[in-house]
């Protein structure tokens, strides 16, 4: 072979051998960019919503598990240890009260509000001690009152004892569920601001002097709402609209048949039925389209009622000295993310 000829095919197939490398490589880009995590961690808390009817009912496996990705659900009794784990990057998906919302924004855990999953009434309460005496907000002056720090309960106390103008005049004692209810059994308490399952229990032994239903008619309304860790939602956001996918099957699933509903929710929550069906009945569910309206989300272009309300929580934390800083209403509206929920609706319809 000429010796020029043999040069010009040595450069050919060098050229061809680095042009099927660089294809390769971008093959493998392309194939990195469309593939899903083998598991997707979700945080949960036992209360009778939607998120509780998804997880019993099979609907987030049904979502994901035929895109080859495991579900697992980590138990948290609060938000405080969702944030915490949402800050080490161990969850993707997590529920809690919407004022834990507010420090994981304070704290700029990387995460954002993408759900409201229901709005609060009479499934969270004030619920004193019968052998306290205690019959009206203003008895409580000089007791002990348990609540969670930093959750829905913990803010609706304080708006409480606010109005009730003795705010200065308890001592409240920041307790996880479980050891409210030991307190409550002891007798180390007088009182309690909590949700269900721990309500009920209080219940038995109590008097109910106000609830979160009485407290949003006042003016002071609370959710549980979900957040997605933002990394995820960037990196998969059809997976966070599966997700909520599900949350809305789970809601159409109570509005049909509420008494069918709760019976399946029961046994995870070691409740009757009817007990279920009274602590569902204790908040309002918001369909997707709901959760659009102003008076929650609003949409991507127009804010809604919500975003004031998360702003306005905040601002009452700060001078509770939960939070060390109030966010701008930019911030808040980042946060506040309804662009899932508009995507859900859109793919509805």
């Amino acid at each position: 072979m000429d010796k020029r000829i043999r040069t010009s095919f040595i450069f050919s197939v060098i050229f061809i051998m680095l042009s099927l490398s660089v294809l390769g490589g971008c093959g493998k880009k392309e194939a990195d960019s469309t593939t899903v995590p083998k598991e997707i961690k979700i945080g949960t808390i036992r209360v009778p919503n939607d998120q509780q009817l998804a997880k019993v009912e099979g609907y987030f496996d049904d979502a994901y598990k035929k895109q080859g990705i495991k579900v697992k659900f980590v138990f948290f009794d609060s938000g405080v240890a969702a944030n915490q784990a949402f800050a080490s990057g161990s969850i993707d998906f997590a529920e809690m009260g919407y004022t834990n919302g507010v420090v994981a924004l304070n704290r700029q855990i990387p995460v954002k509000l993408i759900w409201i999953h229901d709005v609060l009434g009479e499934n969270e309460a004030l619920v004193a001690r019968k052998e306290s005496g205690v019959k009206t907000i203003s008895d409580l002056k000089g007791k002990k009152i348990a609540t969670p720090f930093s959750s829905t309960s913990h803010f609706s106390l304080l708006k409480a004892l606010e109005a009730a103008g003795i705010e200065k005049d308890v001592t409240i004692l920041d307790m996880q569920t479980a050891d409210i209810v030991a307190a409550w059994q002891r007798g180390d308490i007088d009182a309690a601001y909590t949700w269900e399952p721990t309500l009920t229990e209080l219940k038995k032994t109590g008097t109910v002097i106000t609830d979160s239903k009485q407290l949003a008619q006042q003016g002071y309304m609370t959710t549980n709402i979900e957040l997605v860790r933002t990394a995820f939602a960037e990196k998969y956001p059809q997976l966070v609209v599966d997700y909520l996918g599900a949350l809305a099957k789970a809601n159409n699933a109570y509005q049909k048949d509420p008494t069918a509903a709760a019976a399946k929710i029961a046994g995870s929550l070691n409740l009757t039925a009817e007990e279920t069906l009274q602590q569902m009945k204790g908040s309002t569910w918001l369909t997707p389209q709901e959760q659009l309206s102003p008076d929650y989300f609003g949409t991507s272009k127009e804010t809604g009622q919500f975003q004031k309300i998360f702003l306005d929580t905040a601002k009452f934390l700060k001078e509770q000295k939960s939070i060390d800083q109030v966010p701008s209403e930019k911030e808040v509206q980042s946060f506040v993310d309804p662009s899932y929920i508009e995507q859900l609706v859109k793919g509805e319809k």
